[in-house]
């Protein structure tokens, strides 16, 4: 079979994979996507949810992009809530559970409704080369493809290797082999390649849990949504629940440390700090006397159900035992053992902030090849590195996100100027400008701007801006409405809020942490109506806007501040030891990584601030 040469070939279709093709074939580029088993397509290899802490912001930003995961997530949803509501908005984050098999089909369906891009079933075992530029990649199965591009997202297969106590395989998960000869090829030519480690837990039939001695975990009263595009929010949804581990648990799990590749060295990558398994658990932290699983339903009418909190790579019958010893799983049954898998990645610092490679022009690294962990961090480098490839063959200018424009901007740039030494996981507390960066707000953020580069759409960019004219308007009406003490007086008592001396305007009353703009609508029949016909996002996004102005306003100011140096050009391929004045230390970490700005050296480690100020005199003018 002869292949017609594509612009793009997309090697691998999980998460960071079906990004990058949608992204790319959207901006106009002749795609392939090319994957081992069409079945698996954005498998839900772990948790069967999407969102999460500062991982919500990040699926809200990709959809805002003119991504589809936020979308796919919304049609596959079987629950949704918000957490952390009891904190303030910035960290506020969006969490669904999903139906995994309709999560997977969703995204195929997706795929395959795309003009531009086609699929292709089949393992990329080599890359073709001219030079040190891509010019397509070679298959199990014999062919050589011919490509001006190569997006790489192979995520755990390059070389994986699967533990369960002493037995360990060759494998990507479960059931499928790994993806062997890229990276043997990748390191010929220079890269660097390291080992990590990740797991999944045990996934146990239902019909043998006892759900009566767990604690319920329901979805939002009233669900939100993922997209901001014109997805149905959830009418139904599934319950999950809440179990504990217990010191029995604990006792059990220790009698497999012996056999435990982790504890006995086998396995070398190092595991997600953030989410360990649980044997890792119970020796770090001796003390506990319990831990909290989570007990999660895979499908809308699927048994089975997934354990989170309960990773492991112990021999099976250890965690059989285990899982018997708590509350509500005594006589359960499972599915599939849980598992550790050691893999392949290559770190992150090799790249430039399209995620293309130093070393090789026209080859793009996304998802966990890069150091990552979660659907969502894959996501979103999947559509950077998509979209970027798409551009340069275009000779278009890159497109790039700053720290204070998204949190894709924070992990692209904790990746490509810190490098990972363990799974790299997005947080809230990673975002410096993190009231800036509120779930809320991603759309007026971002849709602006993929827009312009053609990433989302004309009735994107609508909804946008009418959203826009309605909290503008709003905004305006609660500046511009005053209230009397006589009239309001005694509906603050009421309220529990000190009264008024004299005539004051919604707003200020608004800046009251125990007042919200719903109940301030209750005094002003005006307000209400206009809130009446917004979206509740809007109403909500007045709220934020008006009580957070002042923090806003200097989270803006510092970021406006310190982007007069970030954008310092330091130039390509300087010897940094010439510069005498600067630390041993600094001139090691800059000859390096050769940071393309001022900005990026600042977050190198090893770069202080006298180094940085030594480096603004000699650069700032040239």
């Amino acid at each position: 079979m002869q292949f017609e040469q594509y612009d793009i070939v997309v090697v691998g279709a999980g998460h960071a994979g079906a990004e990058a093709a949608a992204a790319a074939a959207r901006l106009g580029s002749r795609v392939l996507l090319v994957t081992q088993m069409f079945d698996t397509i954005c498998q839900m290899s772990c948790n069967p949810a999407m969102g999460g802490v500062a991982k919500g912001q990040i699926v809200r930003e990709v959809d805002a992009l003119g991504g589809w995961s936020g979308i796919v997530t919304d049609r596959s949803a079987i629950q949704f809530r918000m957490l952390n509501q009891s904190k303030g908005p910035a960290m506020w984050s969006p969490r669904a559970q999903c139906d995994r098999m309709l999560f997977s089909l969703n995204w195929r369906q997706v795929l395959e409704s795309i003009p531009n891009l086609a699929l292709w079933q089949d393992e990329v075992v080599a890359l073709m080369l001219d030079g040190q530029r891509i010019g397509g990649v070679v298959t199990r199965m014999g062919h050589r493809i011919p490509a001006r591009a190569v997006v790489l997202t192979s995520g755990t297969f390059l070389n994986g290797t699967i533990y369960i106590g002493t037995e360990s395989w060759s494998g990507g998960r479960v059931g499928e082999a790994p993806a062997v000869g890229l990276s043997d090829q990748l390191r010929e030519l220079g890269f660097e390649v390291q080992r990590l480690k990740t797991g999944t837990p045990v996934r146990v039939d239902g019909r043998t849990i006892d759900f009566s001695r767990l604690k319920e975990q329901p979805g939002d009263e009233c669900p939100a949504k993922f997209s901001f595009s014109d997805t149905a929010p959830l009418r139904e949804q599934r319950s999950c629940y809440l179990a504990n581990t217990n010191l029995r648990t604990h006792d059990i799990l220790r009698t497999g440390f012996a056999q435990s590749p982790m504890f006995t060295g086998r396995i070398q990558g190092r595991g997600p700090r953030y989410c360990p398994s649980i044997e890792d658990k119970i020796d770090r932290f001796a003390d506990k006397d319990h831990h909290q699983l989570f007990v999660e339903p895979e499908g809308w009418h699927s048994q089975s159900w997934y354990l989170n909190g309960f990773s492991s790579s112990l021999p099976l019958e250890v965690q059989l035992e285990a899982l018997h010893s708590i509350e509500g799983f005594e006589h359960a049954r499972i599915f599939k053992p849980g598992y550790a898998i050691e893999y392949d990645y290559f770190p992150p610092t090799q790249l430039g902030y399209t995620l293309e490679t130093k070393r090789v022009e026209n080859l793009y690294f996304a998802g966990q090849v890069n150091g990552t962990t979660g659907y969502e961090e894959a996501a979103c480098q999947g559509l950077m590195a998509g979209a970027n490839a798409a551009l340069k063959l275009q000779g278009r200018v890159p497109f790039v996100l700053s720290r204070s424009q998204a949190y894709i901007g924070v992990l692209i740039d904790d990746l490509v100027t810190k490098g990972v030494d363990e799974p790299y996981r997005m947080f809230t507390s990673r975002a410096e400008y993190r009231i800036l960066l509120r779930q809320d707000n991603a759309d007026q953020r971002l849709t602006p701007m993929a827009h312009a580069i053609g990433l989302a759409d004309d009735g994107r960019m609508r909804r946008v801006e009418e959203k826009q004219r309605q909290i503008a308007g709003l905004i305006s009406l609660v500046r511009e409405t005053s209230v009397v003490p006589s009239e309001v007086n005694p509906w603050l008592e009421e309220h529990q809020s000190a009264t008024l001396s004299q005539r004051v305007h919604l707003d200020s009353l608004l800046l009251r942490p125990e007042l919200t703009l719903s109940q301030l609508a209750e005094v002003s029949p005006a307000v209400a109506d206009m809130m009446a016909s917004f979206p509740d996002e809007v109403n909500q996004e007045v709220e934020t806007e008006i009580k957070y102005q002042r923090y806003i306003e200097k989270e803006r100011e510092v970021a406006s501040r310190l982007l007069k140096f970030e954008d310092v050009l330091l130039p390509a391929d300087y010897d940094y030891f010439q510069l005498q004045a600067l630390s041993y230390e600094c001139r090691e970490k800059l000859n390096r990584y050769h940071p393309a700005t001022l900005g990026q050296a600042s977050r190198i480690s090893g770069v202080s601030p006298a180094d940085l100020s030594v480096l603004l005199l000699t650069f700032a003018h040239k």
